[in-house]
């Protein structure tokens, strides 16, 4: 938490050196709109991610089960991790700096220079640097995730949108699906096993469709969100 308010503290003083604005650039006030965008936001993405879990089910072979040790505190410590790390890249790669660019280079480019950045920062969060085949396609996934997130930002000036679909996506794979660095959640493996990949075309409808559809299908709603214009503070 300490880690999130240093970030703010930095976010405040770039935006106020460079803008003369505050925090308010980052669209943090609830209203009626945000709220249901978030909702929206998650639950679309939530139910993408777990499409991927349900064909593994289907066409892999694995069982899932109901964790035996879950407890409420459980679900509150994971659904808080998971905020706080959504948080920490959010406001790095959809904060002030991302307000700044468009204001200074337009929206276009800076989408485009979001979404490389949340894309190259993948290589280390990953600790992939080296392998290059692996290197391309998260470079690919998470950039193009970027582009989404970046855009949902551009289209509201709000964090609202990229929270929700970040927080979606990531909770659902890290924390329900216990498929996360923090160890078991919700659900887990009943019967693992070596993910089948005797099909490519098994193996991109499970690795890829679910992750696909979800930025497919929240960039089109995202188009037809009515353009907000930032407010001169």
């Amino acid at each position: 938490m300490m880690g999130i308010l240093v970030q703010l503290l930095i976010s405040w003083l770039l935006v106020w050196l460079i803008q003369k604005k505050d925090l308010r650039v980052l669209g943090w006030k609830p209203s009626q709109d945000r709220l249901l965008h978030f909702l929206i936001f998650f639950f679309l993405t939530a139910i993408c991610c777990s499409t991927a879990f349900l064909m593994r089910t289907l066409l892999a072979e694995e069982r899932w089960q109901l964790n035996p040790q879950l407890t409420g505190g459980m679900i509150l410590e994971g659904l808080w991790w998971n905020i706080k790390s959504v948080l920490f890249e959010e406001l790095i790669f959809r904060g002030v700096i991302l307000y700044i660019l468009i204001k200074r280079l337009g929206v276009s480019k800076s989408i485009l220079i979001s979404a490389v950045a949340f894309g190259i920062y993948h290589w280390f969060s990953f600790e992939i640097i080296g392998n290059v085949m692996q290197m391309v396609i998260v470079f690919i996934i998470t950039g193009l995730m970027g582009l989404v997130l970046a855009y949902g930002y551009a289209k509201t000036f709000s964090l609202y949108i990229p929270c929700a679909i970040h927080l979606g996506w990531n909770f659902t794979q890290n924390f329900i699906f216990s498929s996360g660095p923090i160890g078991t959640g919700i659900f887990s493996q009943e019967k693992p096993g070596p993910f089948r990949t005797d099909s490519y075309l098994l193996f991109f409808l499970i690795t890829f469709l679910p992750l696909l559809s979800a930025l497919l299908l929240n960039w089109l709603l995202i188009r037809r969100i009515r353009q907000v214009k930032p407010v001169d503070y």
